[in-house]
């Protein structure tokens, strides 16, 4: 399998080189060269198949050229050691919980898959690799752990100053050993942008090996179809038509549902639901890309002006407007709009959500208006620990610290600040141990 640049499509690459590259020279997107259905029958036998199996023919065509089959089945059982429950909630609206993994979050696995690739590729090569990741909140926490002492890679986060929760920023800043955490002075856009602007910038690319872990990378980006074949796997005896809403911020978890769909999986719609961070709900709307300023908000980590995977969605549907309309809807609801949702859900089921899942909760509910012969499914994409001023704030209650967030409660911060690109590029190319 060969992956092109979606800047410049005669740009190709392999699955490693991809991996190991981050992003394109060109700073194109890579995307696969073809996306080959799964026979039906795999879908109709998805009952009796272990997530483990599920995965493995999912994620095969995109990686067996240059990953073993045996070495690709020790990644996954790496990645996929922990449950994806969907629970239903009322009637026709069910949740898939993606927050059972070591950071409690859905980025887990892309973070954990993408490690286990590059620590394969890394084998028997003295190169060093420095993984370069912005972080808007989950990614952060995911990759630090996912990556945590793994021989030849070092890890540079970087993340906004005050725009992520007290428990993400332990994640990815308490850990030490090969991850170095960045504190910005600004938002996930600008995070985002310096990130970029690193790889095509020769000063540093020739003293060192860089890769990003965001999901742009398609180790990251790829595995997040998983979930959405899990959920079939548990609704499809249950449910008719199935529909899913997926908070969004950076575009790539919704666009992996998309190859799913592609694959063959059958789903009536996608709904992208999005914070006060609107840029694609205004485009489903007028057709018009205009990416702005982000938005600080209670769902953090989709605080995204310019998200960087929906160019992937639309090259899965030919850029063509009319097609994409077909499967994707997208709405953008308010902080308030969210509490108000987080309330709703606690007081009549007892359940109590995170602001991401209260937005996917409330996309799910808009679209269910007009079609509500379907079944819904919105993704719950953290653990609501996580956003433990919120929860307390919206539902007037305390949580208990699951085990997998108090190894890091009483761990030091440690993070270097910086203010803008000049600030990454001086620690970067100042400090030898990220020289290759």
């Amino acid at each position: 399998m060969h992956f092109y640049s979606l800047h410049t499509k005669s740009h190709t690459a392999t699955f490693k080189e991809a991996v190991i590259s981050g992003i394109a020279p060109d700073r194109g997107l890579y995307f696969p060269k073809r996306i080959q259905p799964l026979p039906p029958s795999f879908f109709r036998e998805i009952g009796a198949l272990s997530n483990h199996e599920i995965a493995f023919r999912a994620i095969a065509q995109f990686v067996l050229e240059d990953i073993p089959r045996s070495k690709l089945e020790e990644i996954i059982a790496n990645t996929l050691d922990f449950d994806f429950p969907l629970v239903n909630l009322e009637g026709n609206v069910s949740t898939l919980e993606l927050f059972h993994g070591p950071t409690m979050a859905f980025k887990d696995v892309g973070a954990r898959f993408m490690a286990n690739c590059l620590g394969h590729f890394s084998e028997g090569n003295n190169e060093k690799v420095t993984v370069l990741v912005a972080t808007s909140g989950d990614t952060g926490g995911a990759v630090a752990n996912g990556f945590l002492g793994v021989d030849g890679v070092n890890v540079v986060i970087l993340y906004p100053k005050g725009k992520v929760s007290d428990i993400q920023e332990r994640q990815l800043t308490t850990l030490g050993e090969n991850i170095t955490a960045l504190e910005v002075d600004g938002t996930f856009d600008d995070c985002q942008r310096m990130v970029k602007k690193a790889f095509l910038d020769h000063e540093i690319t020739h003293r060192q090996k860089l890769t990003s872990a965001n999901s742009i990378n398609v180790a990251r980006w790829l595995p997040q179809l998983f979930y959405y074949l899990f959920a079939f796997k548990q609704a499809r005896d249950i449910a008719g038509d199935i529909v899913f809403s997926v908070p969004s911020g950076n575009f790539g978890n919704i666009c992996a549902g998309m190859v799913a769909h592609r694959l063959g999986m059958p789903i009536k719609q996608f709904v992208a639901s999005t914070n006060a961070n609107d840029v694609v709900p205004n485009f489903m709307k007028n057709g018009q890309y205009q990416p702005k300023a982000s938005i600080a908000t209670i769902s953090n980590a989709m605080d995204v002006g310019d998200p960087s995977n929906f160019i992937r969605i639309q090259e899965l549907f030919g850029t063509d407007f009319v097609a994409l309309s077909k499967m994707l809807s997208s709405h953008s609801f308010s902080d308030d709009e969210t509490k108000s949702a987080m309330r709703s859900i606690y007081e009549r089921t007892g359940y109590i959500l995170d602001p991401h899942g209260a937005v996917g909760y409330l996309g799910l509910k808009k679209y269910l208006k007009s079609h509500p012969d379907r079944f819904g499914i919105f993704l719950e994409t953290a653990h609501p620990i996580k956003f433990l001023p919120v929860i307390k704030d919206t539902l007037g209650i305390d949580l208990p610290i699951p085990p997998q967030i108090q190894k890091v409660m009483d761990k030091q911060k440690v993070a270097v600040p910086i203010s803008d690109y000049d600030g990454l590029k001086d620690f970067l190319t100042k400090n030898t141990q990220f020289s290759k």
